[in-house]
C-alpha cells in the first residue's frame, strides 16, 4: 500500500523585475512534472545534482514550499488542497531532517526545550514531565546521553547534533520522515554511524523515509527504490539492485560511471561518460528531452522536440528516454567526442586528449633535467 504519492507535482517560483511596481517576467521551474509512489515502510532514495529540485521536492511534500500544480496524497489525504491549520496539524506525521544539523537547530535553546517545542505545540505530554521523560526515551534510541538535555547545540560534535535533528522529528511519532542530505556534512565514520542508526529505527518504529543525497554509495546502502532527478524531472526509477546493475537513461548512466570501483585494474580500463557543457537554466529549461543539451545519444529530430514520458520497461524501472532500448541493446552508438574514455589501458592513442600527451611525464623529465644542466657549473 502506498504511503505517499506524488502525481504530477509543479513547484513554481516567479521571476518578478521592477522599481516601484514588481511584475512577473518568467518561473524558475524548480520542480516540474514529478509523479512518484512510496509504500509504507520503504526509503525512497533521490538523487541528482545540485539545481535538480531534488530538495524543493522533499519541501513541497511538506508543503514547506507552495505547490504550484499536482496532488500530494499521503495515506489518502491530498496535502495540497488542505487548509493552514489542517496541514500544520497533519505535519506531525510528516518531518524532516535538515543537511545542516547546527544549522537547524535554535542555537539559543537547550536541548530539553528544542524537542519539547514540537510536543506541546502538537499536544503531545500532559504535562512538562511527561514530555522530558518521552524526551529521555528518545534520547537513549539516538544514543545520547541524558546529560544533553541542559546542553546547547554548540556544544555537541556534528554527528551528535545530526542526532538530536533526527530525535526530535522522532518525538513527534511521525510516519514519514524527509531526509534531506542527512550525512553530506558529516565525517565517513559518523555518516555510517547515522545510516545504522536509520536503519535500527526503521525497523524498530516500522518508518517510511524519503532520503535526498548526492552520495551514491550512501542512497544505495539505505534505499530500496532510487529516483533520479534531472532539471526538475524524474528521469528514471527502479529499485536499487536494478538501477545500479542496469541504468537505462544516459543521464544515469553518466552518473553511476562516475561511481569509484575499489579495483585499480577495472578503473584503469573501464568506461566513463564525462558530460560536456553546463547544466542548462530552471528559469530557461530545453524543449524536448530536457538532457538533449547534454546527451551523447542525442538524436536532434525526436529529442530535441518531444518530451519523453516516464515509462515502465518492468519490474517497477521506469525511464523517461526515447531511445532507452536501443542504448541498452547497442544499436545507438554515442557520439564519441561528446562520451570520451577516461585515458586508460584501453584507450586508444588517438583518443588521448591533446592538452594532455601520452609522454607529458617524460617532456617534464626532460625539461627537469636540461633545466639542472644549464644550471650546473
Amino acid at each position: 500500500m502506498s504511503l505517499l504519492e506524488l502525481d504530477d507535482v509543479k513547484v513554481h517560483f516567479p521571476v518578478k523585475r521592477g522599481v516601484l511596481f514588481d511584475r512577473t517576467v518568467g518561473h524558475v521551474y524548480a520542480v516540474d512534472g514529478v509523479s512518484l509512489s512510496v509504500t509504507a515502510g520503504q526509503t525512497y532514495g533521490l538523487v541528482g545534482e545540485s539545481g535538480c529540485g531534488k530538495t524543493t521536492l522533499g519541501r513541497a511534500i511538506l508543503r514547506l514550499n507552495d505547490i504550484t500544480a499536482g496532488h500530494v496524497v499521503f495515506d489518502g489525504t491530498d496535502l495540497a488542497a488542505l487548509p493552514d491549520e489542517e496541514m500544520r496539524r497533519a505535519r506531525r506525521r510528516l518531518q524532516m531532517v535538515f543537511q545542516d544539523p547546527l544549522g537547524s537547530l535554535n542555537p539559543r535553546q537547550n536541548i530539553e526545550s528544542i524537542l519539547a517545542e514540537g510536543m506541546a505545540a502538537h499536544g503531545i505530554g500532559a504535562d512538562r514531565e511527561e514530555r522530558r521523560t518521552r524526551i529521555l526515551e528518545i534520547l537513549e534510541r539516538v544514543g545520547l546521553p541524558a546529560t544533553a538535555l541542559s546542553r546547547y547545540p554548540h556544544e555537541f560534535s556534528g554527528g551528535q547534533r545530526q542526532r538530536i535533528g533526527i530525535a526530535r522529528a522522532l518525538v513527534l511519532e511521525p510516519d514519514l520522515i524527509i531526509c534531506d542530505e542527512p550525512v553530506s556534512a558529516l565525517d565517513v565514520s559518523i555518516q555510517a554511524q547515522v545510516l545504522n542508526l536509520l536503519e535500527e529505527l526503521q525497523d524498530s518504529l516500522g518508518l517510511t523515509y524519503v532520503v535526498i543525497a548526492h552520495d551514491l554509495a550512501v542512497v544505495r546502502h539505505i534505499s530500496d527504490v532510487i529516483g533520479v532527478m534531472y532539471l526538475g524531472q524524474l528521469v528514471e526509477e527502479a529499485p536499487s539492485d536494478v538501477l545500479y546493475a542496469e541504468p537505462r537513461h544516459p543521464y544515469t548512466r553518466a552518473l553511476m560511471s562516475a561511481v569509484p570501483v575499489p579495483d585499480p585494474d577495472l578503473e584503469d580500463s573501464r568506461e566513463r561518460i564525462l558530460l560536456r557543457g553546463d547544466l542548462p537554466s530552471p528559469a530557461n529549461p530545453p524543449t524536448g528531452c530536457r538532457f538533449h543539451t547534454r546527451c551523447p545519444w542525442r538524436q536532434a529530430e525526436r529529442c530535441d522536440t518531444e518530451r519523453p514520458a516516464l515509462t515502465d520497461i518492468g519490474g517497477g524501472h521506469r525511464v523517461a528516454c526515447h531511445f532507452a532500448a536501443e542504448i541498452a541493446d547497442g544499436t545507438l552508438e554515442p557520439v564519441r567526442e561528446l562520451a570520451p574514455k577516461l585515458l586508460g589501458a584501453e584507450t586508444p592513442a588517438a583518443e588521448v586528449p591533446a592538452e594532455v600527451p601520452a609522454d607529458a611525464a617524460a617532456q617534464r623529465e626532460k625539461g627537469e633535467r636540461g633545466e639542472k644542466e644549464s644550471t650546473t657549473p
